[in-house]
């Protein structure tokens, strides 16, 4: 619904020729870039979600099973004297490699390395940061790549994350590009692109090597777990058939539609490996609507390639066990 002007208000005078040009509302350009339904839907989603969080208009909030669960672990960890561990476990982020065969990839992007983060949740301590600039500064690269949930929390305040954002963006060598996850806000979108990281929101890129401009595709939906804010048709509008396409996506969650959207590798996130872990790599908790295959590392549906990043950062506990924090650096080659 439009909003009615207060007819009490008091009106300004108008600007004269001599006066600067007003700026331009960085949310307002955004809202007419991706539209308006996806832009409302998603900002009023998060406001519900916010107050919903605090309880308010709700005598006694809901005490949700992940809740009890998490705090169960969360005095069990103190109890046995594994905090401080853990902590180091979660500083300690390993760099992976996986080679990703695609049969269509054009020869100039042979070799081609796209370095994977995810699940950064920079503001959840102070050292982590440093700890993920320590990583990155390792390895070579063509292009990075995140697929959501920069911030700790999943409403109020995200200063702190962009502060940290600020402090890694100089260490990426290349350009980055994201995807938001459902801790993320629309409202970041702005801050985070005047860093140099575009945001595709239900969008798609053309990345072309080579003396010819030979391409490939690069595109991303908006948070498919929480907010289900992902638009199929619009993110994969323009990219032709035959194409190499590669998707971001939050959460693995929705690698069905990936694939019978024609695409040919999913890069996603959001299960964390589960975080705690028992020997072995089983998780305890998996906050994730599909199957254990799907939750980590590589795995493949149809004519689909996919990998979930167990993360490079911690959520809701700053520890981690069995699970190492990961970043992971894709190489495209041609075959399979």
């Amino acid at each position: 619904m439009r909003s009615i002007p207060n007819a009490g208000a008091t009106q300004q005078p108008a600007a004269s020729a001599s006066d600067p040009a007003p700026r331009a509302d960085p949310l307002e350009q955004l809202k007419l870039r991706i539209g308006a339904t996806h832009f409302n839907q998603r900002l009023g989603m998060e406001r519900e979600k916010a107050a919903r969080v605090r309880g308010r208009g709700q005598p006694f909030p809901r005490l949700r099973k992940w809740a009890l669960i998490r705090l169960l672990l969360k005095y069990g960890l103190g109890l046995l004297r594994l905090s401080g561990r853990g902590r180091k476990n979660a500083r300690a982020i390993r760099i992976n490699h996986n080679s990703v065969p695609l049969p269509q990839l054009p020869a100039a992007f042979e070799g081609y390395r796209i370095l994977h983060l995810s699940d950064t949740h920079l503001d959840m301590a102070a050292d982590i940061p440093a700890a993920l600039i320590k990583a990155v500064r390792q390895v070579d690269y063509d292009l990075c790549v995140f697929s959501g949930d920069f911030r700790a929390r999943t409403y109020g305040d995200f200063d702190a994350t962009i502060d940290a954002l600020r402090l890694l963006r100089p260490h990426l060598k290349r350009d980055a590009y994201a995807v938001l996850g459902n801790h993320d806000s629309l409202a970041m979108v702005p801050a985070m692109e005047a860093l140099g990281i575009r945001l595709l929101l239900n969008e798609q890129v053309r990345l072309t090597a080579g003396a010819v401009g030979e391409a490939i595709y690069l595109a991303g939906i908006d948070d498919p777990h929480y907010y289900r804010a992902e638009n199929f048709d619009k993110t994969a509008a323009g990219i032709p058939p035959q194409a190499v396409s590669i998707l971001l996506a939050h959460s693995p969650e929705v690698y069905r539609q990936a694939a019978f959207a024609g695409f040919d590798l999913m890069l996603c996130g959001h299960t964390h490996g589960g975080q705690i872990c028992l020997p072995g790599g089983w998780p305890l908790l998996l906050n994730v609507k599909c199957a254990r295959e799907f939750c980590r590392g590589n795995w493949r549906f149809e004519q689909l390639q996919g990998y979930t990043s167990v993360g490079a950062g911690v959520c809701v506990f700053d520890v981690r066990f069995n699970c190492p924090p990961e970043i992971t650096v894709h190489t495209l080659v041609r075959g399979g």
